[in-house]
């Protein structure tokens, strides 16, 4: 169940209220239990979720929890941003012909359930005397941390900035990841051993030399650099990166200035240029902070990469779409801020081998939308700074860090998973990369396999 509309732009509060323990009972009895689950393939941290659906039918959640925890130490995370309707809820055969079950909201109440009754940690494997280095916390640097320790290494994360989490922490707004809940999952990564070092730049406040002094190193930096259009007047003041803009309120509480330090312009009427989820992310923070939003989208609604129950909230919530739609330049108004978006409209084309259609613009179409803030949420890439320091590491055309099948790197004993290995991509594909990298380096330390 939501809260009403009119009620949540007033707040950061969390818009979706869960499941009841009725609900969860019910759901979960409608699990048919395949032979060959095709949900368990269709996650990429491998949960047995017939397993933990029947728990949850008999209300034994604590098993539940158990179960999830095996393969995934972040399931309150999960069970709320995860893109269940395209991974394990798509393979239900359920939605053949009825509604597939709803597994995140199931595995979103055993997290909860356990939080308010009391976390279990898992219990940690004898140590092995080796020394694992993680760089970003980020959910495929913790991915990584809790299953090396667990596995009994010794583990120490490097994060950047003052606070764990990563897209976790600024990217991801309070009304779809209350930050108390990443916390608490953080510090269950912490009692398997995990040390987190914040305000460490690893390259700069840590040599690389440091770094690969570790018996191995995981890397899962992410993606933090944004994409910008390059279109004139881009340098305005009041035009933002979604990375930029997102991270001062979510992480550093701009909206509040100045009782917090950062500040962010608080625009009355804000244009956001994207159709993702990052995108609906800072279209919806807007909106909190009391504008009138304009998205703005190149192709259909139907091509939004963004899910659907994103993009269900934001019209509920006031934003105003405006699909094939594309600006061309940035309108100057006084003491150089932007006063605008010039745009043109746009003509789809038959879909491509992705499913979505091509477009062009349509000659004489140009418009003009009014705007004293610009969001620009079209994509982000690898952080090339600890990249560059390491001239040996092999990368792909896009930057990223190029790995094998097993997350190795073209360095020895550095693995690397997450977006900076797959380029921008959802929290839970950071996570299975991460568990894959770490098995195999656990597998590499304890000398069970030749690389």
């Amino acid at each position: 169940m939501d809260r009403d509309a009119k009620e949540r732009i007033a707040d950061f509060g969390e818009v979706d209220l869960g499941f009841t323990e009725a609900e969860v009972r019910a759901e979960a009895a409608r699990c048919i239990q395949c032979k060959k689950p095709k949900c368990v393939n269709g996650c990429p941290v491998g949960i047995d979720i017939p397993a933990f659906i029947h728990a949850c039918e008999m209300g034994e959640f604590r098993e539940a929890a158990r179960i999830i925890k095996k393969d995934n130490m972040l399931p309150a995370i999960c069970g709320r941003v995860c893109p269940q309707e395209t991974q394990c809820q798509g393979e239900c055969v359920l939605g053949n012909k009825d509604m597939p079950i709803s597994i995140g909201h199931l595995e979103r109440f055993v997290a909860d359930w356990e939080r308010r009754e009391g976390i279990e940690t898992p219990v940690r494997l004898p140590a092995t005397g080796k020394k694992v280095a993680v760089v970003g916390s980020g959910p495929a640097g913790l991915s990584a941390a809790a299953e090396l320790a667990r596995l009994g290494h010794s583990v120490t994360v490097f994060e950047s900035l003052h606070e764990a989490g990563g897209v976790l922490m600024y990217g991801i707004p309070s009304f779809r990841l209350p930050k108390d809940i990443v916390q608490t999952e953080i510090e269950q990564v912490k009692k398997l051993g995990a040390e987190i070092k914040t305000n460490h730049v690893v390259g700069r406040s840590v040599p690389v030399a440091e770094l690969l002094g570790y018996d191995a190193v995981f890397l899962g930096t992410g993606a933090g650099l944004p994409y910008f259009m390059g279109l004139p007047g881009e340098n305005l003041c009041g035009i933002y990166s979604a990375n930029e803009f997102l991270t001062r309120v979510n992480l550093m509480g701009a909206n509040r200035f100045p009782e917090k330090d950062t500040p962010v312009k608080k625009g009355k009427k804000v244009v956001v240029i994207g159709g993702g989820n990052v995108a609906m992310d800072a279209a919806r923070v807007a909106r909190r902070m009391g504008a009138a939003v304009t998205l703005m989208y190149r192709r259909g609604e139907a091509d939004m990469p963004a899910r659907l129950d994103e993009v269900r909230h934001a019209k509920e919530e006031g934003i105003e779409f405006l699909c094939c739609t594309n600006p061309v330049r940035f309108i100057e108004g006084e003491n150089k801020a932007v006063a605008g978006v010039e745009a043109i409209k746009m003509e789809l084309g038959s879909p491509g081998d992705d499913g979505r259609c091509s477009f062009a613009p349509i000659a004489g179409s140009n418009f003009t939308v009014e705007a004293d803030v610009v969001v620009e949420a079209i994509g982000q890439g690898p952080n090339p700074l600890l990249l560059r320091m390491m001239p040996d590491l092999a990368r792909n055309k896009n930057g990223s860090v190029a790995v094998n099948c097993l997350g190795q790197t073209s360095i020895p004993k550095v693995y690397a998973g997450g977006d900076v290995a797959t380029g921008a991509a959802t929290v839970i594909l950071a996570m299975g990369t991460a568990k894959d990298a770490a098995r195999a380096i656990d597998k590499m330390l304890r000398g069970a396999a030749e690389f």
